[in-house]
């Protein structure tokens, strides 16, 4: 298989995947390159001890946690939270108007803390079943158990209180 098939068998979904952790488009598309191109240049190494999706996942899930950790991020993180402080923020009923309900939900997703955050994109939308899910991630299959279950509340809340806090609206302050 050559490279730009590769890619385009691969790209789209591992892209979606890196932009939850990131929540950056163009630091999404950088790491899903990074992991394409070191995954094409190594296919032979590949041991098939799992799937290649779940071997794809894993490296994409690994790089985005290294990026997460990285100075570069932190200091974006700070950049526009001060950015944020100046500029003000949209008021509820702007958010209201602007988001529809699908979009709702996938704001809500993307302000889970990370742990349910991936439980719940694996399951429901990559369709991941548990035990796949605790193979991806290194964890057991009640911890990837205990983590939807807390991620579903945790989801439902926010989804009631509708309390958005993302990089295209903002939950008033007044």
């Amino acid at each position: 298989m050559q490279l730009d098939q590769f890619v385009r068998k691969h790209g789209e979904e591992l892209l979606r995947l890196a932009y939850t952790y990131v929540k950056n488009i163009q630091v999404a598309e950088d790491i899903v390159q990074d992991v394409l191109l070191k995954a094409f240049e190594q296919q032979q190494q590949f041991r098939g001890e799992s799937t290649y999706r779940t071997y794809l996942y894993r490296l994409t899930i690994n790089r985005s946690y290294d990026y997460l950790r990285s100075w570069s991020y932190k200091n974006t993180i700070l950049t526009n939270k001060i950015r944020e402080v100046f500029q003000g923020t949209k008021s509820a009923e702007q958010q209201v108007m602007e988001l529809t309900e699908n979009a709702q939900l996938g704001q809500a997703i993307l302000q889970l803390p990370i742990k349910y955050r991936e439980v719940i994109i694996l399951y429901y939308y990559k369709e991941f079943n548990i035990e796949e899910i605790a193979q991806l991630l290194n964890i057991s299959s009640n911890t990837v158990k205990t983590r939807l279950r807390r991620g579903r509340e945790k989801l439902k809340f926010i989804l009631e209180e509708g309390e958005w806090d993302d990089e295209f609206s903002h939950k008033a302050s007044h």
